[in-house]
């Protein structure tokens, strides 16, 4: 077997932590993938896995030798995209992370028309709470909301977003519509568990500033979850324009303290530093760039 097959068995076991979830990804059998690599230590002459029952987990000499297994399988997979793009035709998986509140009310809306324009395109969607590293994770396009810290990524602005507050006509009818900031205090917000930072609600204005520490009876982990819960009425929140935009326009919930400027979330489509970007990533820039700037659907 050659050595790039041998490379790229190492690598999947490594990032799906197993032998069987990688032979599911190879379409090879858990005991090929154990001879494999076996046969790849023995060639070498170092231990590359530490094996265990329950776990994969990589000696120092593997780790050395994963991080040069990803930079060669980029370059190779950068030559097939020059190629690629020689023919006008991008092709392969195209792996696209993003937050799920994103790719619900925004992304999804979207990848049927772009898979029509590039069939030959596999997409593969992944879902994720927090940042994940692009390079191991195999990410080629990922979708971050917020300031960008990671210096390693490059970064394209696809726009904004304006944090609404906003509450369903049935909560507001039984409980009244608070007028400024400190009225939250004695309503009901939706708040999440997973961050104490999304619970602090900045409010500007002319007379300046004001943060409430919002309380509430309903908490979750899921902010998809409490957008949903608003709507029927379980209380106030305070949303990304991208998740509200369409229920606004509807009728199921409506803007609260719209004279008070709420924070903005910029929102970027960010892949790893590379000598020559793939096909696949440029076009899935051009095609969001055009659909989220300059104005996006949601404003």
């Amino acid at each position: 077997m050659d050595k790039w097959t041998e490379m790229q068995v190492f690598v999947e076991s490594v990032k799906r932590g197993s032998f069987s979830a990688a032979g599911r990804q190879l379409n090879l059998s858990p005991s090929a993938i154990s001879k494999l690599l076996s046969r790849l230590e023995s060639r070498l002459g170092v231990r590359l896995i530490n094996r265990t029952t329950r776990s994969l987990s990589l000696t120092e000499g593997g780790e050395r030798y994963f991080k040069r297994c990803l930079e060669i399988l980029a370059d190779i997979e950068n030559a097939e995209d020059s190629l690629t793009s020689f023919v006008r035709e991008p092709t392969g998986t195209l792996r696209i992370n993003s937050t799920q509140g994103f790719a619900k009310h925004q992304l999804l809306e979207f990848m049927a028309e772009f898979q029509e324009r590039y069939p030959l395109l596999t997409l593969e969607l992944q879902i994720t709470g927090q940042a994940v590293d692009l390079i191991d994770e195999g990410v080629d396009l990922a979708i971050r909301l917020g300031e960008l810290r990671d210096t390693s990524l490059v970064g394209r602005k696809l726009g904004e977003s304006q944090r609404l507050v906003c509450a369903s006509p049935q909560y507001l009818k039984a409980r009244g519509r608070p007028t400024r900031p400190s009225d939250l205090l004695q309503h009901d917000c939706l708040r999440l568990s997973t961050s104490d930072l999304f619970n602090q609600w900045h409010f500007s204005s002319a007379a300046g500033s004001e943060l409430v520490n919002v309380k509430g009876h309903f908490v979750t982990d899921n902010v998809d979850v409490l957008h949903e819960y608003a709507r029927l009425g379980g209380g106030i929140a305070r949303l990304s324009a991208f998740m509200v935009a369409k229920d606004i326009v509807a009728g199921r919930l409506e803007p609260l303290l719209t004279d008070y400027r709420i924070e903005r979330q910029l929102i970027y489509a960010v892949y790893p530093h590379r000598r020559h970007l793939p096909a696949k990533v440029r076009v899935l820039l051009e095609y969001l760039t055009e659909k989220f700037s300059p104005k996006p659907p949601w404003s």
